[in-house]
């Protein structure tokens, strides 16, 4: 799934690592990720995460889409941060999951992410309408 998306692999999103209900990403914040109060804008934090959490939702097979999540920011990143997000898998029931992910600047904790995964029964697409 990581080797097509495109929108994170545009911004330099790295897969560190990754295994069943887990996943490890890189990014360092760029010139254009900063907003006007010149730390990174929470909607790039935001895809880091949620990037995260597909890889890790997305690691037991079935296709797996967000139904739902939320992000606190703790702490603010600035232009040339490396972050790391590290994402858990917390439950999976039927094919409903919950996910955190922790991004750190080293030891430091900038944000959490929480995911609520749906898997999708059918992986054919859809034509457009």
């Amino acid at each position: 799934m990581f080797a097509d998306d495109q929108a994170s692999q545009g911004l330099g999103i790295a897969l560190v690592e990754h295994g069943e209900g887990t996943a490890v990403l890189r990014m360092t914040v760029t010139s254009a990720m900063v907003n006007g109060h010149g730390t990174a804008h929470g909607g790039y934090l935001f895809l880091f995460a949620d990037t995260a959490f597909a890889c890790a939702c997305n690691s037991h097979g079935p296709v797996t889409v967000a139904a739902a999540a939320d992000i606190d920011f703790v702490a603010p990143a600035h232009e040339g941060d490396e972050l790391q997000a590290t994402a858990v898998e917390r439950t999976r029931y039927g094919r409903s999951g919950i996910y955190d992910v922790s991004i750190r600047r080293g030891d430091e904790l900038i944000a959490e992410f929480r995911g609520r995964s749906r898997s999708i029964r059918s992986t054919k697409t859809k034509e457009p309408r």
